[in-house]
C-alpha cells in the first residue's frame, strides 16, 4: 500500500502560480500512490485557489481514484455560494466508510485561528480494513493544538476499545458500519520533530494500539528531512523545518517499507512525504 500526504496550498506554488495539475503531476512522479491525502483545498474561496472549486479540478484530474473532500470550514454568501476549505482524499484501493471530524477550537475568539479537522477515510488494504485520518491542526495556537491532538488521541482509543466490521447490507446504517483499529495518520502538524507535542503522538500509551512515527520505525536515528521551508523564505523566515508527519499504528510498524520526502519540488511551501506499507 503506497500513500502520499501534502500540504498544497491551494495549489499556489513558491512562484506564485496556482497550478493544481502540477500538484498532481508532481504528486503522481513522487510515488503511484493508492491513496493521495491533501491538505489546504479550496472550494470557491477568492482569495485561495483562484477561486474555484479546487476538489472538483482535483477529482477530475485523478480518475480512477474515490475522491473525498470535506471541509472544516464552511460558509455561505448573500448569493447562495457555498464556501468551503479543507483536506482531501482520494483513494483508488475500496472505500469502506467516511468520517469527518470537526476537531476542538477553545479559545476561538482570542486568537488568531481557523476551524479544523480530520477526514477519516476506511480503505480496505492488502491486510485488512485500514483507518487513513488526514489532517491539519492549528498553526498559531500552542493550546488549540494540544487539545486537537488529545481529540485525535481519543478517537484512535475508541477504535481500539470498539472495533466494528461491517455486515452484508451496505445500504442499511446497523449493519454498513466498519471501525478499523489499525490506523495511518498523517498531514500538517505544524509542530517540529523536538516540540513537545510531538511526543504526544509517538509516546502515547493509551489502551489499544497507539500511534508511532513511520519516520522514526522505517530507520531510527535517520537524519529527518524538512518539508516546509525549503524555497519558500518569505513565509518561512527562520528556514526549513519538518511539520509533516505520517504516524502508524504500532501493528503496522513493522509493515513500514519506505518513508521519504521528495525536497527537490517547489509546487507548494510544503513537500510532498510517501509512505509504502509491506503487504
Amino acid at each position: 500500500m503506497r500513500l502520499l500526504t501534502w500540504n498544497i496550498q491551494c495549489g499556489k506554488g513558491c512562484d506564485g502560480v496556482t497550478d493544481l495539475p502540477r500538484i498532481v503531476a508532481v504528486a503522481r512522479q513522487t510515488l503511484d500512490a493508492d491513496v493521495f491525502c491533501f491538505q489546504e483545498v479550496s472550494a470557491n474561496f477568492s482569495r485561495f485557489g483562484d477561486g474555484v472549486d479546487q476538489s472538483a479540478q482535483l477529482a477530475a484530474v485523478l480518475p480512477g481514484y474515490s475522491a473525498i473532500f470535506r471541509p472544516a470550514i464552511e460558509t455561505m454568501d448573500r448569493e447562495g455560494t457555498l464556501h468551503r476549505f479543507g483536506n482531501m482524499t482520494l483513494s483508488r484501493l475500496p472505500v469502506l466508510q467516511i468520517a469527518n471530524h470537526l476537531l476542538p477550537w477553545p479559545r476561538a475568539a482570542k486568537v488568531r485561528s481557523m476551524r479544523r479537522h480530520a477526514l477519516e477515510v476506511t480503505v480496505q488494504a492488502s491486510f485488512g480494513a485500514i483507518r487513513i485520518v488526514n489532517t491539519h491542526l492549528e498553526f498559531h495556537s500552542t493550546e488549540q493544538r494540544e487539545a486537537q491532538i488529545t481529540r485525535l488521541l481519543d478517537l484512535q482509543e475508541d477504535a481500539s476499545m470498539s472495533p466494528r466490521q461491517a455486515g452484508s447490507r451496505h445500504d442499511e446504517p446497523y449493519e454498513s458500519q466498519t471501525v478499523a483499529v489499525s490506523s495511518l495518520m498523517c498531514g500538517d502538524f505544524n509542530f517540529d520533530v523536538a516540540d513537545p507535542q510531538h511526543a504526544l503522538i509517538d509516546r502515547a500509551s493509551r489502551p489499544g494500539l497507539n500511534y508511532r512515527d513511520a519516520w522514526t520505525a522505517n530507520r531510527p536515528g535517520r537524519p529527518r528531512a524538512p518539508t516546509c521551508g525549503i524555497y519558500d523564505r518569505v513565509q518561512w523566515a527562520k528556514g526549513p523545518d519538518c511539520r509533516d508527519f505520517i504516524f502508524v499504528t504500532e501493528d503496522l510498524v513493522s509493515r513500514v517499507r519506505s518513508i521519504e520526502v521528495n525536497e527537490a519540488t517547489d509546487a507548494s511551501d510544503h513537500q510532498p512525504l510517501a509512505l509504502e506499507l509491506a503487504d
